[in-house]
């Protein structure tokens, strides 16, 4: 027997019975709250600021622990209403009935203090877990994508946010008419759709600079459309139907891009990929590509005759600016060759897209070989003007003028 006027045996089986109850939480986050509550009920009197103190400090080593709150109070009141029975005025209750009452009252009074404190400190540390946690996480993807930090330490941290980085990895980077937040509804939808049921795909979703940026394995070209299709149903479907999202989805105008760069391995990979989807977003937007999806191995060609503005430039300034002289000036006729080339040839589909007569569509062809000399007819006149035209809408040819 000790000072709680309950064995110190009881007092053990009925925090191992509690702890049980409580899907088999270790019985050391209890700390002395037995012995306290008992002594309390003895005594007749409230709990002490000082042995409240302790049950804050329990509810601190659970949220560092990661114990769920709820598992947490099952332990402590699940404990409560076991050690009630033992206690000495309930066991002589028939003897002195008044006794029960009062221990009643401070027993319960007691409970309570005890698991606001407790509830209390739990929730504080996990505040402070949480924005620990969010702020490591954002630091790791900010050294990710930039690539400025140390590459060992880069990777072993990695692991902890579920990336594993010795295979290959893509980075697709999703942008639309309103920027992306980490608390906005979409950027969780998206998540669950790329992780999966279990949460357990190799994967990694953050907004970064107002753009919605998805790391995630790609050993095979599967893979990599596995991965679009989920985002996209995500932001088609807008998770689960919540109207959150819904009206979210509806906020940002339904207009959204997806860039996805070559699967690339190690970190500076990532950052090569992730690289090469902002470049793919950037040139659908200069050549205005209305595709839900940019793949960045689909603008090779637009990135070589970016990466050689000079030459670029020459080939426009040879071949295209004799049509400065055409009626109405160069534009029409650049935007005749970009509809032409983009309809395959067909000089219908042409006249169709630009709202035009294909007889119209004939007359500024046959102009553009008089004034350029170039037959779109011919394979290499055909290949050079998409060539010069695909440069001059880059360059915002004729509106921009060429330096």
């Amino acid at each position: 027997m000790n000072g709680t006027g309950v064995p110190a045996d009881v007092l053990r089986r009925v925090a191992v019975a509690g702890a049980d109850d409580a899907g088999g939480l270790p019985i050391e986050l209890l700390g002395d709250f037995l012995d306290v509550i008992s002594s309390a009920v003895c005594d007749g009197k409230p709990l002490q600021r000082r042995q409240l103190h302790r049950f804050r400090s329990r509810g601190e080593d659970a949220a560092e622990q990661g114990v769920a709150l709820r598992a947490l109070l099952d332990l402590y009141l699940s404990s409560a209403w076991r050690l009630w029975r033992e206690l000495p005025a309930v066991i002589a209750a028939q003897s002195d009935p008044n006794a029960v009452v009062a221990a009643g009252e401070v027993m319960l009074r007691a409970v309570d203090d005890a698991v606001a404190e407790l509830t209390e400190g739990f929730q504080l540390a996990q505040r402070s877990l949480v924005r620990s946690q969010v702020s490591a996480r954002r630091e790791f993807v900010d050294d990710l994508l930039t690539g400025g930090a140390d590459v060992v330490g880069l990777l072993a941290r990695a692991s902890s946010f579920g990336l594993h980085l010795s295979g290959p990895h893509s980075v697709a980077v999703v942008t639309a008419a309103r920027e992306f937040t980490d608390d906005n509804p979409l950027v969780g939808a998206v998540e669950r759709a790329v992780l999966g049921s279990k949460g357990d795909a190799d994967a990694l979703v953050a907004s970064k600079s107002g753009k919605l940026v998805i790391v995630f394995a790609a050993p095979d070209r599967d893979a990599i459309d596995h991965v679009l299709r989920g985002i996209r149903l995500a932001l088609e479907s807008g998770a689960d139907g919540a109207g959150r999202v819904q009206l979210q989805r509806r906020a940002m105008d339904v207009a959204w891009q997806i860039a996805v760069g070559r699967p690339r391995t190690t970190a500076a990979g990532v950052v090569a990929s992730y690289r090469e989807a902002l470049d793919a977003l950037d040139l659908a937007q200069r050549l205005s590509l209305e595709s839900a999806v940019i793949d960045a191995r689909d603008l090779l060609v637009y990135r070589v005759l970016v990466n050689d503005r000079p030459a670029v430039t020459d080939l426009i300034q040879t071949l295209l600016t004799p049509l400065l002289e055409a009626r109405g000036g160069a534009e029409p006729m650049v935007e005749t060759l970009l509809a032409y080339f983009a309809a395959g040839g067909n000089t219908a589909k042409t006249a169709r897209d630009l709202h035009l007569s294909v007889r119209a569509v004939t007359y500024r062809l046959d102009r553009i070989r008089e004034l350029t000399g170039q037959n779109v007819n011919d394979p290499g006149d055909a290949f050079a003007l998409h060539a010069a035209v695909l440069g001059a809408k880059l360059l915002d040819w004729p509106r921009t003028p060429l330096t």
